[in-house]
C-alpha cells in the first residue's frame, strides 16, 4: 500500500512539473518579447549640437543580413569592395540579441539592446514601439535638417514619423521589394533635398530565410543584386560632398537564421566613404559606434543613449572639432550614466569609479548570490538522495537519463546541425515538433534499455511502473541543472537587463524537453505497468 501511494504521488508530482515547464516557458518567452529598457520613461536629455557639419549629407545603406565575410567576396560585391579602397572600413561587432529591430535600434540610437529600449525580439508590425530615445532621426531633425527613409515597413513603427520628411515602406522583402526601395529613394537622392537618407536593402536576409542560407548560391545572387543596387545609389551622389555608409544588422549562421549569440550573427561590415572621410582600414568597431559617428558628420547632437563613441579617427576634423567632439562625449555620457543609475536605483554615480558602468554588474552580482545559494541547495538535495539510494537500479538510472540527454543532443546538433541558440528557432511550430518527436524517441530508447537491462518488467507491474516512473524523475533532474544555471545568472524571466542568450536559450529548451518527460514519462510507467501485469500473468501460468 505504502508503494502505491508513491506511485501516486509521483504521477501527481509528473502532473505538476508539467504544468510548471510549461508556464515557465511561456513566461521566459513572454518576458522576452515584452522587455523594455530601465531608461524606457526617463530617457536622458539631447545635448546641444556638435557644430559644422562635415559633409552635405549622409545616405546610410543597410543591407539586410550581409554577413562580413560574404562582403569581402569581390567576385560576389564587386562595387563594394571597389567602395573599400577609397573608404574608412572595418570589422564591426554587435550583440545578441541578434534580431533585425533590435539591430535596428542599436544602429540609430547608439546603444546595445539592454537599454536602447527597441524590441529584444522581431515583433509583428501592430506590437512594435516607436523609439522612446533619442536616435539620429530625432537629432537631425531637431538641428533643422530634412531626412527620409526607404525601406522595409518596420521603420515606420521604430522611427519616430514627425523626424522624417519623406518615406517609402513597403511590406515586401524580395529583390522585387529591394527594387522598389532604390526607385522610391533615388529622386530624393538625385533633388539633393535631403540630409539624412537611409535606404533599407532585405533581400539578402530573405535569400537567408526562405532560399536556404548562406551555404545555398541563391545567398550569393542576393548579395551580388545588393550590390548592384549600391553602385546604382553610389551613382546618384557626388562623394567629393556626400557621404555614404553601408553595413548590416546582424549576420546568419550556414543555414539560415539569425537572433542568438552565435559569432558570424554578430559581426558585420563597416565602410564609410566621402566627404568628411579619412580613408584606411581600421580596427574593429562597435555597432553603437555607427549612431555618434554619423551625428558627428552631420552636426547634430550625439543621441543622447548612446553607449558607443565617434570614430574620430575615422573623420577629417580640425583641433577645434575634435575638442568639440570629445566635450560633447564627455557630456553626454556623463548624464546618460547618471539616468541610467537612477533607472535600476543604482543612485548617484561616486566619484573617482573608473568603470561607470560598473554598477550594473555590482547589481547583477548581488542577485546572482541570493539566487546561487537556493540553486545549489535544489541541486545537491536530489544528488543526495540518489547516492543515498544507491544501488544497481539507480545506476541503470543514471544511465538512462544520460542516454536521453545524448540522443536527443546527437539529432539536434549533429544530425539537424542546429545551433544553442535562437538562430536556430525557424519558428514556433517547428521547435514543438522537433522536440516532442526527439524527446518522445530519446525517452522511447532510454526507456526500453533501463526496463529490460534491469529486468523490470519480470518483477510485476509495481515494479515496471516504479522503474518507468524513476526514469522520468532522473531525467528531469538533469534537465533542472541548466535551468538553475539560467536562474543564477539571469534570474527565473527577464526583468531589467537582457539576460546572457546562451544560458537562457538552453533553459528554454531544457523546459521544453522536461514537459515531454513529464508527459511522457507517465505514458511510458501505464504501459511498464501493463507490460509487468502481462509478464506476470505469464510466469504464473507457466508456474
Amino acid at each position: 500500500m505504502k508503494n502505491i501511494r508513491w506511485l501516486l504521488l509521483g504521477v501527481i508530482a509528473s502532473l505538476l512539473i508539467a504544468v510548471g515547464a510549461f508556464f515557465w516557458a511561456i513566461g521566459l518567452m513572454d518576458s522576452m518579447f515584452s522587455y523594455r529598457s530601465p531608461l524606457r520613461d526617463n530617457p536622458p536629455a539631447p545635448g546641444a549640437p556638435i557644430g559644422t557639419p562635415l559633409t552635405r549629407r549622409v545616405v546610410f545603406v543597410l543591407i539586410d543580413a550581409l554577413r562580413d565575410d560574404t562582403s569581402h567576396k569581390a567576385e560576389i560585391m564587386p562595387y563594394l569592395n571597389e567602395l573599400r579602397s577609397q573608404a574608412a572600413w572595418a570589422t564591426m561587432h554587435s550583440r545578441p540579441p541578434s534580431f533585425s529591430q533590435p539591430g535596428y535600434t542599436t544602429l540609430l540610437v547608439g546603444a546595445w539592446p539592454d537599454i536602447n529600449d527597441g524590441p529584444a525580439v522581431n515583433l509583428d508590425y501592430a506590437s512594435i514601439p516607436t523609439f522612446t530615445q533619442d536616435n539620429l532621426f530625432s537629432a537631425a531633425h531637431r538641428s533643422g535638417l530634412r531626412t527620409a527613409v526607404s525601406g522595409y515597413y518596420w521603420f515606420e513603427k521604430l522611427i519616430p514619423q514627425d523626424a522624417v520628411n519623406a518615406s517609402f515602406y513597403t511590406q515586401g522583402d524580395d529583390a522585387a521589394a529591394d527594387t522598389d526601395v532604390v526607385n522610391a529613394a533615388l529622386p530624393w537622392l538625385q533633388a539633393g533635398d535631403y540630409q539624412l537618407v537611409l535606404i533599407h536593402l532585405d533581400q539578402v536576409d530573405y535569400a537567408g530565410h526562405h532560399e536556404g542560407g548562406p551555404r545555398d548560391p541563391r545567398w550569393d545572387a542576393a548579395a551580388r543584386r545588393a550590390d548592384d543596387l549600391l553602385r546604382e545609389i553610389a551613382a546618384s551622389l557626388d562623394l567629393t560632398q556626400d557621404t555614404l555608409f553601408v553595413c548590416s544588422d546582424h549576420g546568419q549562421i550556414d543555414r539560415g537564421g539569425h537572433g542568438g549569440q552565435d559569432p558570424i550573427t554578430l559581426v558585420e561590415p563597416f565602410v564609410l566613404t566621402g566627404a568628411g572621410v579619412k580613408p584606411g582600414h581600421y580596427d574593429d568597431v562597435q555597432m553603437v559606434d555607427v549612431a555618434p559617428t554619423l551625428a558627428a558628420l552631420l552636426g547634430t547632437n550625439l543621441p543622447a543613449s548612446t553607449q558607443g563613441q565617434v570614430l574620430t579617427q575615422m573623420l577629417a576634423l580640425s583641433a577645434g572639432q575634435a575638442q568639440a567632439i570629445a566635450a560633447a562625449e564627455v557630456s553626454q555620457q556623463s548624464r546618460l550614466v547618471s539616468a541610467y543609475r537612477m533607472a535600476i536605483g543604482a543612485g548617484q554615480n561616486p566619484r573617482g569609479l573608473r568603470d561607470p558602468w560598473g554598477f550594473t554588474a555590482a547589481r547583477l552580482n548581488r542577485e546572482r548570490l541570493l539566487r546561487l545559494t537556493l540553486a545549489v541547495i535544489l541541486a545537491i538535495i536530489p544528488a543526495v538522495v540518489l547516492f543515498l539510494k544507491r544501488s544497481r537500479i539507480v545506476a541503470w538510472l543514471l544511465g538512462g537519463a544520460v542516454l536521453f540527454d545524448l540522443i536527443f543532443n546527437l539529432r539536434y546538433a549533429v544530425m539537424d546541425g542546429r545551433t544553442y541558440s535562437l538562430s536556430s528557432l525557424l519558428s514556433v511550430e517547428d521547435f514543438i515538433l522537433f522536440t516532442v518527436v526527439t524527446g518522445l524517441l530519446a525517452m522511447g530508447v532510454s526507456w526500453l534499455m533501463i526496463s529490460f537491462g534491469s529486468g523490470s518488467f519480470r518483477q510485476g507491474p509495481r515494479r515496471a511502473a516504479e522503474v518507468s516512473l524513476g526514469l522520468s524523475f532522473v531525467i528531469l533532474y538533469l534537465l533542472s541543472l541548466p535551468l538553475l544555471v539560467h536562474f543564477v545568472l539571469n534570474g527565473a524571466a527577464v526583468s531589467w537587463t537582457l539576460p546572457d542568450m546562451l544560458t537562457a536559450f538552453i533553459a528554454f529548451m531544457s523546459l521544453a524537453q522536461a514537459l515531454i518527460v513529464a508527459v511522457a514519462g507517465l505514458l511510458f510507467t501505464a504501459i511498464a505497468a501493463l507490460i509487468g501485469l502481462l509478464a506476470q500473468r505469464r510466469l504464473k501460468v507457466e508456474g
